[in-house]
Parts: C-alpha cells; structure tokens; sequence
C-alpha cells in the first residue's frame, strides 16, 4: 500500500484489483450488483464483529473505551463463537444459492450410478 492510499481512505477503496474480473452472469448489471450484494455482506460482518466486541468488553468492565476495541483480541472461545457465527451468517446469506445447488445435485444421479449404467451398457 502506497503513502497517498494509507493517507485517503476513499483512495484506497477504489483501488481496482488486479486481473479481470469474474463474470457469472451473461448480464454484466448482474455481476455489479453481485459485487455490490456482497461487499456490503463483508462490511456487515465486520460490523457485527465489532459489536461483539463492544458487547463482550461491556459485559466484562461495564464500560470502554475505542481504545479498549481497538486493542481488543478475542480468547480462543470467543474466536471459536465467532467463527460459528460468522458461519451461520455466511450461511444465511447464500441460503438461495445453497438451495439452487442442491436441487440441481437432486437432478443429477450419482457418480456410482453413473458409472455402473456404463458398466453394464
């Protein structure tokens, strides 16, 4: 990261990442919206991290500082509470996209019914 990134923050997110850039959809207004759905998912994970945070340090010394958030490093049962969270919330999110999936896995037969059709063709 380059002096002028670190100094404007506006700078540094419009930064263009290096590569091309998937495509999943044949309607590029598609894939932006896309982006845009998740960046805001990855910025409100962000957020229900730091409230943890400010909720865990609240519970533990009644009060705190941004300091105290700041500095904060969550024990390995709070990491662990965390990941599981994060997990659920990920999860809930592409519940459609889960779903869509597994219905196209109920299409299909397995690969071992697959494999003996061709063995007795």
């Amino acid at each position: 990261m380059d002096d002028a990134t670190r100094l404007d923050p506006i700078l540094g997110a419009n930064r263009k990442a290096k590569g091309k850039r998937p495509a999943y959809f044949d309607d590029p207004a598609l894939d932006r919206m896309l982006s845009i759905l998740m960046a805001v998912a990855g910025e409100l994970a962000v957020v229900r991290e730091r409230l943890d945070t400010v909720e865990r340090l609240l519970e533990a010394k009644g009060t705190l500082a941004r300091a105290d958030i700041e500095r904060y490093a969550p024990d390995r049962a709070a990491g662990e509470e965390r990941g599981l969270m994060m997990r659920a919330y990920v999860a809930r999110i592409l519940r459609g996209v889960q779903q869509d999936m597994e219905a196209l896995e109920e299409l299909e037969p397995p690969i071992e019914e697959v494999v003996a059709d061709l063995a007795r063709s």
